[in-house]
């Protein structure tokens, strides 16, 4: 759904982040890894097509079902942001209105989109139900529900409003262990209940490993592994990767509780 071709980020003339090839399927899972600079939101931002809102010059291509996204003027985007390609952000609640409730940004989202009153109702109960949130949640204000319930009602948002492809910004990153596994499955199972197609941000491979069916590795700016999940994980081919991978906490067998 998503394909991209040599595709460069740049402020002021330097290059932030470049991406010769990337392909993106429709009920897939890619995982894109690496440190903090390494290049992850600005693709995500450029995909979202909001790197030109930061000052960003964007060159080569990226389409939709074929459709070329970089040339998208503003007013084009608006019937693709949200309806086609969504976004999960790294605190959800910091990029809720704080000022109404749950509810009212919900349905207004979905009618911004098009969606009618009466289907907006509908979408809603089965997207809290999709990520085990109650109805009740709706009443609140964002600082009222927890990390992980403000994480889920993002996610039951983009599942109501049936993007084909969504980006999850480490979406995990700020919750606990408990949490982060709860989220990981909702995701899984947005999926494989509508057949999404996820680029999934995340500088722990641990997590990628567990939910990605391939997974791009990024440092400074430059793609410098990319493969099957296992493959890459199992026998990576870059020294880089491996630094990665033996950067990864482990418990073995006589170690100090």
């Amino acid at each position: 759904m998503i394909s991209i071709r040599d595709l460069r980020i740049a402020y002021d003339g330097r290059v932030v982040a470049h991406v010769p090839e990337l392909d993106l399927s429709a009920g897939t899972i890619m995982g894109i890894a690496g440190e903090s600079g390494s290049g992850k939101s600005q693709t995500a931002l450029a995909v979202m097509g909001l790197s030109g809102y930061a000052g960003a010059h964007v060159s080569g291509s990226i389409t939709l079902d074929g459709q070329e996204l970089t040339t998208k003027s503003r007013r084009e985007w608006q019937t693709i942001r949200g309806r086609r390609i969504a976004m999960i952000m790294q605190s959800p609640r910091a990029a809720l209105n704080p000022t109404v409730t749950l509810g009212t940004l919900f349905r207004r989202s979905l009618r911004l989109h098009g969606v009618s009153r009466a289907d907006s109702k509908a979408r809603m109960r089965t997207a809290l139900d999709e990520v085990v949130l109650s109805p009740d949640i709706l009443d609140r204000y964002p600082h009222q529900v927890s990390g992980g319930q403000a994480q889920r009602f993002a996610i039951a948002l983009v599942s109501a409003l049936r993007a084909d492809v969504v980006i999850a910004d480490e979406p995990t990153s700020a919750l606990d262990v408990t949490v982060q596994a709860e989220v990981i499955e909702v995701l899984r199972d947005l999926r494989d209940r509508h057949g999404t197609a996820m680029l999934f941000i995340s500088h722990d491979l641990a997590v990628i490993s567990e939910l990605a069916d391939s997974v791009t590795i990024m440092r400074h700016g430059e793609v410098v592994e990319s493969g099957p999940t296992a493959l890459v994980m199992q026998t990576p081919r870059q020294v880089y990767t491996r630094e990665l991978l033996a950067a990864v906490p482990t418990i073995r067998r006589g170690d100090p509780q």
